[in-house]
């Protein structure tokens, strides 16, 4: 039976019973956007901390959220597919060898290209162990990373080390990647942001850092979050390919290869990791440093799964780890003590919503951590290093929690297929 379209869209769309969540209509969305800025406002306005909606502040969030949103859109990709990719950091590691290596020698776009390259290598080998020979997911990925980070440090030692200006743990500087500014209108929002005007200058500081000074490779980031929206949710091919995620049985009865399906994803699920550590050492530092993934493939991970296995949420999840990375970059102490002040006024919410919802315990658990956050905000004016150090691993550990009751994985991610398994 041919692969077309019509054999998987009866099984693969037919809407869940029971209900599920609404979708959210743009002004909708719109109007809770606003709402978060005006919080921020607000929190900046108390606190003094008026970096933290500034320019730079989120020029600088955008540059950290691309590769952890990379990754992440390489995790949803093998997911999706019904393959867990914990090799993530593995593959980032390998981008950012490659695109270093062949970025210092012919341009950072070879670079570029070289790093996706590296990192489709590791996907590749993952789909051989987890698709062909059915080795534990997790198991491979463990494998995968701890292969990765021994074999670039082997080959550094044979190419950076021999290099002008390189060593056996980094690689010489690479040529820059060229950025773009929105001349005029970029410099407007910068002057309308330096006034600290309520709401109007924090909205300034968001669009105007998202326009000026951006790296092209940037954009091609910030693209492919749409792109893969529109390739898994409205081709037939990527109706395929997530059939093999839910159900691979049903799947491969209705005609469709799904050992094809899973190794095109694992592929594409390591070349976009290859691209968040080709931007690393490209864009970020312009260099390649031993050890600078520094675990953005996890972070990735776990921006996928607050994300829902969505490319929106996971953009979401992203920017939230990439802004609190910022934070200590600019401003340091000031800004994260001031997201006290921040997660304080979000838990007086959970906790008015909560007890609108009749649920007592949780509404407890919110005010007295709310009042534990109020007290620590008045009785101190910075936070030590080591917390602020820790803040978007802390960060990240609260998301996954407070979200993991309304997560939806598929149904068939991490489970061992085998081709002609329902007959």
């Amino acid at each position: 039976m041919s692969e077309s379209t019509s054999t998987v869209t009866p099984a693969a769309t037919a809407p869940r019973k029971g209900g599920g969540r609404r979708r959210l209509s743009l002004p909708v969305i719109l109007l809770i956007i606003a709402a978060g800025l005006a919080l921020f406002s607000l929190v900046r306005v108390i606190s003094g901390a008026n970096d933290l909606t500034s320019v730079g502040q989120v020029s600088g969030a955008l540059q950290l959220a691309v590769p952890i949103g990379l990754a992440g859109l390489g995790g949803l990709w093998a997911e999706r597919a019904g393959v867990v990719n914990i090799g993530l950091e593995g593959m980032m590691i390998l981008g950012t060898w490659f695109g270093a290596w062949a970025g210092y020698q012919w341009g950072p776009w070879t670079g570029v290209l070289l790093g996706l390259v590296g990192g489709a290598l590791g996907g590749l080998l993952h789909a051989v162990m987890t698709v062909s020979f059915n080795v534990n997911h997790i198991v491979s990925g463990v494998a995968i990373n701890i292969l990765a980070l021994g074999a670039t440090q082997y080959l550094s030692n044979f190419t950076f080390a021999e290099a002008p200006g390189g060593s056996s743990k980094q690689s010489p500087r690479i040529e820059a990647i060229d950025r773009i500014t929105v001349p005029g209108l970029s410099d407007w929002l910068g002057d309308l942001q330096a006034r600290h005007w309520f709401f109007v200058s924090d909205l300034a500081g968001v669009i105007g850092g998202v326009i000026t000074n951006l790296s092209l490779l940037t954009v091609v980031a910030l693209l492919l979050i749409p792109a893969t929206w529109w390739i898994l949710w409205r081709t037939g091919f990527g109706l395929r390919l997530r059939s093999c995620g839910e159900n691979p049985v049903a799947a491969e009865s209705l005609g469709v290869n799904v050992y094809k399906y899973k190794y095109i994803a694992v592929l594409v699920s390591g070349a976009l990791a290859g691209l968040g550590g080709a931007f690393l050492a490209i864009v970020s530092t312009g260099i390649y440093q031993e050890g600078q993934t520094g675990g953005r493939g996890f972070i990735g991970l776990a921006a996928m799964i607050f994300g829902n296995w969505m490319p929106g949420g996971l953009a979401l999840g992203a920017g939230l780890f990439g802004f609190t990375d910022s934070l200590k970059l600019r401003g340091g102490a000031e800004n994260v003590h001031a997201m006290l002040l921040l997660l304080a006024i979000l838990l007086v919410i959970a906790l008015v919503w909560t007890l609108y919802k009749k649920k007592y315990v949780a509404a407890a658990v919110s005010a007295v951590s709310a009042a534990v956050l109020f007290a620590w905000y008045a009785m101190t004016d910075t936070l030590p290093s080591q917390f602020v150090d820790a803040a978007p691993y802390v960060t990240t550990l609260l998301v996954l929690a407070l979200s993991a009751q309304r997560l939806r994985m598929p149904k068939a991610d991490g489970l061992p297929y085998k081709k002609g398994q329902g007959k």
